[in-house]
């Protein structure tokens, strides 16, 4: 099973309409491709591309003051790399 492919029960589902576009609907099913899985997978992917989006603008402040410290001291036990 793939990343988003897992079985879960159904108590953990949840009944729900879309809307489609039907040329990918007919396309998908000739293919044997389950509806709800492929929207479930493109939504989850859709939350986690947001969720990362969010944590790199809150934390944006903190990412740029440890790279401008990096900038100018070097990393912290760099003498300690074997390369």
């Amino acid at each position: 099973m793939g990343r988003h492919e897992q079985e879960l029960p159904a108590s953990t589902r949840r009944a729900t309409n879309v809307s489609l576009d039907e040329a990918l609907v007919n396309e998908a099913r000739a293919l044997g491709i389950n509806l709800s899985r492929a929207c479930e997978g493109g939504l989850a992917d859709a939350i986690a591309r947001e969720r990362a989006r969010r944590w790199r603008v809150e934390n944006a402040d903190a990412l740029a003051s440890s790279n401008a410290h990096v900038e100018a001291h070097g990393l912290p036990l760099a003498r300690h790399r074997p390369f």
